[in-house]
């Protein structure tokens, strides 16, 4: 059943999608049998019959478009002087080996901005959860938390000396009764 859903899904997205960048990524990968009637060229990665477009390897086992007659009579002019093929016939044979250019496949696609976008949205999101728990949810905090407090809870840990060595009262001049520089 999931094959039949992703066979309907990707035949729907074939038909809507004609530019070669989205064509890469849908007629990437093909098995023996299903290479159809394309010319296998090389021994490919691994040895597979498969078409992937890479800059690192920018050599397929197989052409990208399978052989018609438009494209059999081209390698056959093609086998004479290519001083005689047009700029069209050269980018028409072209395209029939390979999907993208070195051009093509090095520019950049955007998705970055998908990505920027989902993570601000994400943070927006948490953000406001954030503030309706705090609003909400959360109690308010204790008095000990007052700025009144802590100033007053410093004062006697001064008056206390707590800490004399290493800590906060360190830090402070009994003598001048104010904080060192």
């Amino acid at each position: 059943m999931s094959f039949l859903i992703t066979n309907m899904a990707s035949k729907r997205v074939m038909k809507k999608m004609t530019s070669p960048i989205f064509l890469q990524s849908l007629a990437a990968f093909h098995g023996k049998a299903r290479i159809g009637n394309r010319d296998v060229v090389g021994f490919g990665m691994n040895g597979s019959y498969t078409y992937i477009d890479r800059v690192d390897y920018p050599m397929p086992a197989i052409r990208f478009r399978e052989n018609t007659a438009d494209s059999k009579a081209l390698r056959e002019k093609e086998k004479g002087d290519w001083k005689k093929l047009t700029l069209e016939e050269k980018k028409a044979l072209y395209r029939h080996s390979f999907c993208l250019t070195f051009s093509e496949q090095r520019a950049p696609t955007g998705d970055w901005k998908y990505m920027i976008g989902g993570t601000c949205a994400f943070m927006g999101l948490m953000l406001w959860a954030y503030y309706l728990l705090k609003l909400y949810v959360y109690p308010p905090l204790p008095w000990s938390m007052t700025p009144e407090h802590q100033s007053k809870m410093l004062e006697r840990m001064i008056q206390l000396r707590v800490d004399p060595i290493d800590g906060l009262t360190s830090k402070y001049d009994y003598e001048n009764n104010k904080w060192k520089d």
